[in-house]
């Protein structure tokens, strides 16, 4: 099987991406990471891009193109597939239709982690860690148990990201839509999209996703 997973950033998607890696064996295709594992890897490919890149160039959709099909290539062809990124654009949605074609696979479902803008933000912006150990803490949704010192190590040193402003993840959220709009109505067409409440429990998005991929979605 094999699915684009969507949702923008603070949705839960790395998540739900992580659980159906270790609950179904799939593989997480992520353009970024694979861009980067190829040009350190030298292939072919990746040397391509480590040129344009080094130039101050963007790297080109046959690129991008070309580094999924040589991680396709490497999976056993019944492994499913989780893309991560890609396509963005309806090019790439044309690509990727000639790269699985081309290996005997084809597009399953496409899911999107539908989300309430305001309570994300909410959600991302009251993240907190603790300094030494990385236990995840929320402003609303989860304080440390003792005001001030860390449950699980007892130190007393927190940290935020520093992109976790509500400044920051409206544009990411604005960036998003801008990159989904173009590839949605592709797949609509197709009657495979499927859209989750992004905002539920994470066991909930999870049963939801595994009833939409099992054929049992309501």
């Amino acid at each position: 099987m094999n699915i684009i997973l969507l949702g923008p950033p603070g949705a839960g998607k790395g998540t739900q991406a992580s659980r159906l890696v270790e609950d179904r064996g799939m593989v997480q295709l992520s353009t970024g990471d694979m861009l980067r594992a190829a040009v350190k890897a030298g292939t072919p490919v990746g040397l391509q891009a480590k040129a344009l890149m080094e130039a101050g160039a963007l790297v080109p959709d046959d690129v991008v193109s070309g580094i999924i099909g040589e991680a396709l290539d490497a999976l056993a062809a019944d492994t499913g597939v989780i893309f991560d990124g890609y396509p963005r654009t309806e090019a790439q949605a044309h690509s990727l239709d000639v790269l699985l074609d081309g290996r005997g696979r084809s597009l399953d479902h496409v899911i999107e982690l539908d989300v309430n803008e305001d309570a994300l933000v909410e959600r991302i912006t009251g993240r907190f860690t603790c300094a030494n150990c990385g236990a995840g803490y929320h402003d609303v949704f989860k304080l440390p148990k003792v005001a001030g010192e860390c449950d699980k190590c007892q130190t007393h040193e927190f940290k935020r990201r520093p992109d976790d402003n509500e400044e920051t993840v409206r544009t990411r959220m604005a960036e998003y839509r801008a990159k989904t709009a173009p590839i949605l109505p592709i797949y609509e067409a197709r009657a495979i999209v499927s859209r989750v409440d992004g905002m539920a429990d994470m066991d909930v998005v999870t049963s939801a996703i595994s009833a939409i991929l099992d054929g049992n979605a309501a």
